[in-house]
């Protein structure tokens, strides 16, 4: 796929719309949006709409994708912080306390990446690399590849790199056909394997790949793993947007156990 950068951060966007029933303009206001969220087939796969309250930011604003009742609590909160602050504490304990009163609580928050076309080759991996299609995914749907594929979502996946030592997998990178024109990184190393820059060269090689079946590659990870973002900018990649959403109490409370 011979694309630039403003053409990948432009598919971005126009999928952000459609996740958040907004327009990908709105990414590039200086003023604050709020949206109301609906279901739509287009959306991420993985996403369960409508949202009670999901912030989005490309850097310029905060759009808001929400459940019309709580408009008055999401407006207060985003206008009355910036952006970037929006999305941390401690302003976020503003949002979630609000929230809390009505059965709900922050709960995702993650940020996302996209390639520098400038910046993304493949890099060297010292070990063997082959590519993986969807038969080759059955036996690997356990918790050493848990990143990289989706038991919950087989489907989805689509694509995958692997590195192999002696005949042994020992680093995966896949990703997941989430929407019809991005598709999502997850990577894995076993840990004997680690800091070899094994996970990076896998990683910039599915996104060629990607990029090569004209899809638009993506990456996301928590703010706090350090190690995973590491890997998306030795990758090639660059943060592009981030994201933060409101779960059920409840849905909270499950995942903490």
């Amino acid at each position: 796929m011979k694309t630039t950068n403003d053409i990948i951060l432009q598919v971005a966007m126009e999928q952000s719309a459609i996740d958040a029933n907004c327009n990908a303009e709105d990414f590039l206001r200086l003023e604050n949006v709020i949206a109301l969220s609906k279901p739509n087939p287009l959306a991420r796969k993985y996403l369960k709409l409508p949202h009670v309250c999901n912030l989005i930011s490309y850097g310029n604003n905060v759009v808001a994708s929400i459940s019309k009742e709580y408009r008055d609590i999401v407006s207060a909160y985003i206008d009355k912080y910036p952006a970037g602050h929006c999305f941390e504490t401690p302003n976020l304990h503003v949002l979630n306390d609000a929230f809390q009163k009505h059965g709900f609580r922050a709960c995702f928050m993650a940020e996302y990446f996209l390639p520098d076309i400038q910046c993304l080759n493949i890099l060297p991996c010292d070990y063997e690399t082959r590519i993986l299609a969807v038969a080759d995914f059955g036996s690997l749907y356990t918790k050493e590849w848990s990143c990289a594929l989706c038991e919950d979502r087989k489907e989805l996946d689509v694509l995958g790199v692997g590195a192999y030592d002696k005949g042994r997998l020992v680093g995966l990178a896949a990703c997941s056909a989430d929407c019809d024109s991005m598709w999502q990184i997850g990577v894995d190393v076993l840990p004997e394997y680690r800091r070899q820059g094994i996970a990076s060269a896998l990683t910039s090689r599915l996104a060629v790949e990607i990029l090569e079946r004209e899809r638009v590659p993506f990456y996301c990870c928590a703010w706090s793993n350090i190690g995973s973002a590491r890997t998306a900018i030795r990758s090639g990649f660059r943060p592009a947007w981030v994201e933060m959403t409101v779960k059920s109490a409840e849905y909270v409370n499950g995942m903490n156990k």
